[in-house]
């Protein structure tokens, strides 16, 4: 995404019941604001899905620094992957 950000304005149909639950999740008091928000945390929420596959599959397999004999490593292990 660029620097430059212009909104975009649209049309959609959403359910009474459904645009309710959209402004009771997001906290907001208006539609376009809690629809933008909703949409927003959508798309973080999907990133943060990819980039936790990527890091499973070991996109992201970087070499372990070397630690000195006796010196404690700085991340320790998860419990029960050690």
């Amino acid at each position: 995404m660029g620097a430059f950000r212009c909104p975009m304005r649209i049309s959609v149909e959403i359910d009474d019941v459904l645009m309710g639950e959209v402004i009771a999740l997001t906290g907001e008091k208006n539609k376009s604001p809690a629809v933008a928000k909703a949409v927003r945390q959508f798309v973080l929420r999907a990133k943060a899905r990819e980039f936790g596959r990527l890091i499973r599959e070991g996109a992201f397999d970087y070499p372990e620094p070397m630690v000195a004999e006796g010196e404690l490593n700085p991340v320790p292990p998860l419990p029960g992957h050690t």
